[in-house]
């Protein structure tokens, strides 16, 4: 939180310092034109009135951009915990793959599920999701990552997901775990 905030404050002071550059150029601007000519009353209002309003611009998108980046700040404040979280939900579905495969264990696995699932809602209540992936979907850089690439056992595998290694996650829109495939060649 602490390098968010000197960032915050970084940010605004850099603000801060183009704000009065531009001043200070607009100022000499018109020390030079004043040079020039005499401006009526009328004109110097005009101008006067342009500046306050463009001042005014610049104040109304500055509290915009900064009420965005607190929302946002809110929205995935909990990015840290929800990683930390993963790693368990991925045991939870070796466990429950292992034991599927066992038919004296329908009870543990049963157990398993429940609270598999009762963890994984509690994060769906706090905006994380699963990306879907199958094999033979189009591999798609911004959700999956490839760690290897075989050759494609079908000619339709060719460019494609042929196997998912690990399970990728989103954050409300964010990827927060992207899907480790394996991809045909």
């Amino acid at each position: 939180m602490s390098k968010h905030k000197d960032q915050e404050e970084n940010e605004l002071i850099e603000e801060n310092n183009n704000q009065e550059n531009s001043v200070k150029e607009s100022e000499s601007t018109e020390n030079m034109s004043d040079n020039k000519k005499e401006l009526t009353p009328e004109e110097k209002l005009a101008q006067e009135k342009d500046k306050f309003i463009r001042l005014f611009a610049e104040f109304d998108n500055y509290k915009k951009r900064t009420t965005k980046e607190r929302l946002d700040q809110i929205k995935y404040s909990n990015k840290d915990m929800v990683e930390a979280l993963l790693p368990v939900l991925d045991d939870f579905d070796r466990a429950i793959k292992e034991l599927e495969k066992d038919d004296k264990s329908a009870d543990a696995l049963e157990g398993i599920k429940l609270i598999y699932n009762k963890l994984f809602n509690i994060l769906k209540e706090k905006g994380v999701s699963i990306i879907e992936v199958n094999p033979g979907d189009d591999f798609n850089i911004d959700l999956h990552e490839a760690i290897t690439q075989i050759p494609a056992p079908d000619q339709n595998l060719k460019d494609k997901i042929v196997d998912v290694v690990q399970q990728g996650y989103l954050l409300h829109d964010k990827v927060i775990r992207y899907a480790k495939v394996v991809v045909g060649k």
